[in-house]
């Protein structure tokens, strides 16, 4: 046989050793198992607690996504209307810029200071109309910044309520254990 497999089955012989020797010989220490009972149980309903506490917190994480979609969704119309408007604007603006050519031309004064202060009018909408798209942007990256921010949140809730309820099922597990040494131990005396 090779080195590698006596080596393996050894382990193997050694580990099963142990285990019968440890099946064999029971707890004596019946109060400690009631305490360790006890202590399992208090160790459940603190991850049962924490559980829940994290189950909320995934909620109203949930809620404040659901929030900032709105709002988000509402800041992107506003954007889209804002940028209408500059467009409406720049045709505007086009327009009292080909008229003022075509008074030039024709030498039409009145019409063409007329149509310089459209044009005047006309700049200073489309001044007005970039600022209000441009605190909409603003609006738009902020609304993202707290939408991922709370996805975050809600992903590490969650990933807490997987860990609590992970705890839980080992201390439940602990609590069995506790259970069967302490019938063990009231069996052996």
């Amino acid at each position: 046989m090779r080195r590698s497999t006596l080596s393996v089955a050894f382990i193997l012989l050694a580990g099963a050793m142990a285990f019968s020797q440890e099946r064999t010989a029971p707890s004596t220490d019946v109060s400690q198992d009631r305490k360790d009972i006890r202590h399992d149980r208090k160790d459940v309903r603190k991850d049962r607690a924490d559980r829940n506490a994290d189950v909320n917190d995934a909620r109203k994480d949930q809620k404040d996504i659901n929030h900032d979609r709105r709002d988000l969704n509402k800041d992107r119309a506003d954007r889209n209307q804002d940028q209408r408007d500059m467009n409406h604007d720049r045709r505007n603006l086009s327009k009292d810029r080909a008229e003022i050519a075509q008074d030039k031309q024709t030498g039409n004064t009145a019409e063409l200071a007329k149509d310089r202060a459209d044009a005047r009018n006309d700049r200073k909408d489309l001044a007005k109309d970039r600022t209000e798209r441009n605190k909409d942007q603003r609006d738009i990256n902020h609304d993202r910044r707290d939408l991922n921010k709370n996805r975050a949140d809600r992903h590490a809730d969650l990933k807490d309520v997987r860990h609590n309820q992970r705890d839980i099922r080992h201390d439940k597990k602990d609590v069995r254990h506790d259970r069967r040494d302490l019938h063990r131990d009231r069996k052996g005396k």
